[in-house]
């Protein structure tokens, strides 16, 4: 005899990785999290080696990307840029992204004027090739974080010049339902570095 239940499916886990483009950046996350749901990882076209796409031309043009490979609900995972994808995703889709996991991320603030270091040219100098649309990309979303209506978890390092703790903290403020948390002497990678460390607080939000 069978067993109904009435648990709801798990959630699908979407990977956004940061500025490289490193589709293996959340691999160590992902394979240490006990969550049963599937995994998807994006790649950025004209980042990390991806060939470049006609009608990718701007920040927004990967997040309506992102968006529309949504079609069940869904946690997103996301780095650095990727997390400014991940918000323009979740306001594009707010009953399906259940869960957010934002890690050093601008998320649409002005993060010179809390203390960040300008990574563009030494991101150019690495990088010749990358498309122009990507470096100038200035946008403010402060004024809509307010709409998230997720849970969002914020994983901050406080040795990282390029989105240093007062950024977080000001997301924190600004989001409904945000838990940041700090990782000691953490840079700019921790997801990736410090994986042992920051699964159980991924394990923790994701069981909202």
């Amino acid at each position: 005899m069978s067993t109904l239940t009435n648990n709801p499916p798990s959630e699908k886990l979407i990977f956004l990785p940061g500025a490289s483009g490193n589709t293996q950046f959340w691999k160590p996350v992902s394979d240490g999290l006990n969550h049963p749901g599937k995994r998807e990882f994006f790649a950025w076209p004209g980042l990390g080696g991806v060939p470049r796409e006609a009608n990718v031309n701007g920040i927004d043009d990967l997040g309506q990307r992102v968006a529309a490979a949504i079609s069940e609900p869904v946690a997103i995972l996301a780095q650095s840029m990727g997390g400014v994808i991940a918000i323009r995703a979740a306001l594009q889709k707010p009953a399906l992204v259940k869960h957010l996991v934002l890690s050093v991320t601008s998320g649409g603030l002005d993060v010179t004027a809390l203390g960040a270091k300008d990574w563009r040219p030494a991101f150019r100098e690495l990088n010749p090739d990358v498309p122009g649309w990507f470096l100038e990309a200035r946008e403010d979303l402060s004024h809509r974080l307010g709409e998230l209506a997720c849970p969002v978890l914020l994983l901050w390092g406080d040795a990282d010049p390029i989105s240093p703790v007062a950024v977080g903290q000001r997301l924190a403020e600004l989001l409904p339902r945000a838990d940041l948390v700090v990782i000691k002497n953490g840079s700019h990678d921790l997801v990736a570095e410090r994986a042992p460390e920051v699964i159980p607080y991924i394990e923790k939000h994701l069981a909202l």
